[in-house]
């Protein structure tokens, strides 16, 4: 049983691959918010000659995209060229952006319309009498919500007669003049930068300049972590030049600053009329296209907010909290099978395994917390639980844990000297098992939120990576603590039975609970794909089971026919690699549909139009993955006695699901400071949203509908029975 959690993470890997790469679903509503094309400035394409091409885009009003440093949040257009062969494409050209105060935030970016300019230069030799450009671009525009987007753009050019000097198209020439005006030009005064305290001094040495003629001075450094973006930007001019004081970034406050790369912008007035200058300060990094420089390590850690140590201890309560959530119960029973077994180790071994399994469950936390604010940072929609939103993980899950019942109901026996493998790779095997039953547990507890648990990851998934990874950290501790104390207490693990025929007992009894899970896994798989996917899903079961006989065939048959049966394991686990590959390619299309007598599928539109008709509405946001959300619904919301509440106070119950990625879901989650199911709102009105606790009871929902005022209708019934009186 010791090598069974690898063979778990080993088939894992296989789906969480395809399953990081998937790119967020958009909704097509918000497809028209930019509108990108691919123009070029010459009329025809001359063999070895550099021309200019560039990625128009054009935003509704109020929306935005970003400079390639997008200041407090954002992120920076990309472009993926798709050029014939023997086509390069220089870097980007970024125009000067302008601030873009968002609340207390501020982001660079453009508004309106803007040109993303970039030089190509053909082969020395073209054979063709056209070519076709293409690139894809991907964006995220945002107002006061963001929507990540992408576009697939093309031009067709003709090739000009060798010899032939290209030329502007007439159509074209004023948007790339236009276009060149924008961009930042090299400075002609030098520039140097002083630090005193948490204040940095641009200074500009530009002797001449009159201050009374100089306004709206703006820098735009290149790097993320040099400067607050939104701290005011003081301006003075004197005889040696101009002075720009700007606020050091709290993420690096003791980083030595030598020099500012960047772009300051300024207006000039002059006898007729104002002038806008840009100027490029210093030298660009080499990766100057899309992609945003990454943030310099400062060797000393910059000070917490407050709300940091609030939210790492809400999570650090709630990681407790999760090892009493029926999703983590499974997995509890493979560490009390656990404990037992040890509990004939030294004192000193057994820490051991406590510290491996508590090692475990920090790096999966770490893992799962990295990969999260990695998406999100790429514009993905996605919360808390969001890999259980790919039916290749929760397929994954669902072979490792059958793969783990089987094990303990005897049908494989994978411990012991495996194949031949020395006595000391045995030993570590043991404490290799508790670090992965510590991934298995922050695997199976993801659909679970215990309370505390979702203020404090709302919060992190706010934050900076360093301070989000920091309050995932104290939620992994917390739900390692309990069984980390268990080792470390010598007393504790002495009251223990000690081991003995009843293991094998208990060891198959607590298969089934495994079997459960495996079962839950496989309905929550019949919500995401259609019928072809889950005979697939049932079909990879199938191929477990005959891994699993094969590898015990393996252990009991001499040197060839172990060698058959091996490679015969090996040939299962690849085709049950290829069929959880194929899972994705059937995903079941979510269809909103009315149950009569049930709650109506929840849409933004739907909600909106019942707060203006004045009705109250409550929202349940869901998904068939997590136990808790289906736990609530069956004790605490389907009763007769809450449904009967919302019918006597009019309320409308609208049902959000988020099984699958649903990015209408998710800006209401995170409207609310979430960044997971479940979350329940009362609305009484228009911006009234009462938020209820996570884990619900029918009489804490009751109270919460009692505080509603009782609709007309239900008065206007009344009045004749008070007439009569």
């Amino acid at each position: 049983m010791r090598h069974v959690p690898s063979l778990l993470v080993a088939i894992a890997a296989l789906a969480a691959l395809p399953a990081a790469a998937q790119a967020p679903r958009i909704n097509p509503k918000y497809a028209d918010l930019v509108r990108a094309e691919l123009v070029a400035e010459p009329g025809a394409v001359a063999a070895g000659q550099p021309f200019t091409v560039g990625v128009r885009l054009v935003m509704k009003p109020h929306w935005h995209v970003y400079w390639r440093n997008p200041g407090d949040s954002g992120l920076a257009p990309e472009i993926a060229w798709a050029l014939p062969p023997g086509f390069a494409a220089g870097a980007i050209a970024w125009p000067v952006p302008a601030r873009i105060p968002v609340s207390e935030l501020v982001n660079f970016g453009y508004e309106g319309k803007t040109l993303l300019t970039a030089t190509l230069t053909p082969p020395a030799t073209l054979d063709t009498r056209s070519v076709t450009l293409r690139a894809k671009v991907s964006y995220l525009v945002c107002e006061r919500e963001c929507i990540p987007g992408e576009a697939n753009v093309s031009a067709t050019l003709p090739v000009a007669p060798p010899g032939t000097s290209v030329r502007p198209d007439p159509r074209q020439r004023d948007l790339f003049e236009a276009a060149r005006a924008q961009l930042p030009q090299p400075s002609p005064w030098p520039s140097r930068v002083t630090a005193a305290g948490d204040t940095l001094t641009l200074h500009l040495d530009a002797p001449g300049l009159k201050g009374e003629a100089i306004r709206d001075v703006a820098f735009f450094p290149y790097s993320e972590t040099v400067i607050e973006h939104a701290a005011p930007q003081d301006v003075s001019v004197d005889a040696g030049g101009l002075h720009l004081g700007l606020k050091r970034s709290s993420l690096n406050p003791s980083e030595p600053v030598e020099r500012l790369d960047g772009v300051l912008a300024l207006t000039e007035d002059t006898g007729s009329g104002p002038v806008r200058h840009a100027f490029a300060l210093g030298e660009a990094p080499a990766q100057a296209v899309a992609a945003v420089s990454p943030p310099v390590s400062a060797p000393a850690a910059p000070e917490a907010p407050a709300g940091l140590w609030q939210a790492a201890f809400l999570a650090f309560l709630g990681g407790i909290l999760l090892n009493l959530m029926p999703c983590v119960f499974p997995v509890l029973s493979i560490k009390v099978l656990g404990l037992v077994r040890q509990a004939g180790e030294s004192p000193g071994r057994v820490r051991l395994h406590g510290l491996a399994y508590t090692a475990g469950v920090l790096a999966s936390f770490l893992g799962l917390a990295a990969l999260l604010v990695g998406f999100r940072a790429g514009g993905a929609q996605i919360g808390w639980g969001f890999q259980l939103q790919s039916p290749l993980v929760v397929a994954s899950l669902a072979y490792g844990l059958f793969a783990l019942g089987l094990s303990l109901s005897g049908v494989v026996h994978l411990g012991g000297r495996f194949v031949g493998i020395g006595d000391g790779l045995t030993r570590r095997a043991g404490l290799e098992g508790s670090f992965f039953t510590g991934v298995l547990a922050t695997v199976v507890a993801t659909p679970c939120t215990a309370p505390f648990m979702g203020v404090a990851v709302g919060f992190a998934l706010t934050q900076g990576a360093t301070l989000s990874l920091a309050v995932f950290a104290a939620l992994g501790l917390g739900l390692a603590l309990p069984f980390l104390l268990l080792t470390l207490w010598p007393a504790a693990i002495r009251r223990l039975p000690r081991p003995g025929p009843w293991m094998e007992t208990l060891r198959g009894f607590l298969a089934f609970p495994l079997y459960a899970t495996v079962a839950w896994l496989v309905w929550v798989l019949s919500q995401q794909v259609g019928p072809g996917g889950l005979f697939l899903a049932l079909i990879g079961l199938v191929l477990v089971g005959f891994c699993a006989w094969m590898l015990e065939r393996a252990r009991q048959a001499g040197p060839w026919g172990r060698s058959l049966a091996q490679g015969a394991a090996v040939l299962g686990v690849l085709a049950l690699g290829i069929l959880v590959a194929a899972l994705d390619r059937d995903r079941a299309q979510a269809v909103p549909v009315a149950v009569a007598g049930g709650p109506e599928p929840f849409t933004q539109a739907r909600l909106d139009g019942l707060l203006a008709e004045g009705r109250p509405v409550f929202v349940n946001m869901t998904a068939a993955w997590c136990i808790t959300c289906q736990v609530n619904e069956r004790t605490s919301l389907s009763t007769a006695a809450v449904r009967q509440a919302f019918r006597a106070r009019d309320v409308v119950y609208l049902k959000g699901d988020w099984t699958n990625q649903n990015p209408e879901i998710t800006r209401v989650l995170e409207a609310h400071g979430r960044s997971g199911v479940p979350l329940y709102l009362l609305y009484r009105g228009p911006g009234d949203a009462q938020v209820l606790p996570q884990i619900l009871t029918e009489s804490t929902v009751l109270a919460a509908l009692e505080s509603l005022a009782p609709p007309r209708r239900a008065a206007a019934l009344d009045a004749p029975a008070s007439a009569k009186e």
